[in-house]
């Protein structure tokens, strides 16, 4: 989350919408991202219903996986990181700023 923050700016000159998703109540959202410096909008998935529809709930520990989606306006995954690969954002936010996305 903070990398993405870190990047925010770029993300948004590609007319990029950044979104955090937790499995963690709105509360604990905002507690969580002014902790750490959060400004774009964190969304509860209390209960993981969205998570598990994504297919990264993980039902032993209650928690969503570590994933970036990035998703175009049709609604298409056109990008995604996993666990690991996902706390550096540098690949999606690559992404965004290739001139074919921008269109």
């Amino acid at each position: 989350m903070k990398a993405l923050q870190q990047d925010l700016k770029r993300l948004e000159a590609t007319d990029t919408q950044v979104l955090g998703v937790s499995v963690d109540s709105a509360f604990a959202n905002k507690a969580f991202a002014d902790q750490i410096g959060v400004t774009f909008p964190l969304l509860s998935d209390w209960g993981g219903e969205v998570t598990r529809e994504y297919g990264i709930y993980l039902s032993k520990y209650k928690a969503a996986r570590r994933v970036n989606f990035l998703i175009g306006k049709d609604g298409k995954i056109l990008e995604e990181q996993v666990d690991n690969a996902a706390i550096d954002p540098t690949k999606i936010v690559d992404t965004c700023e290739r001139p074919k996305l921008k269109n």
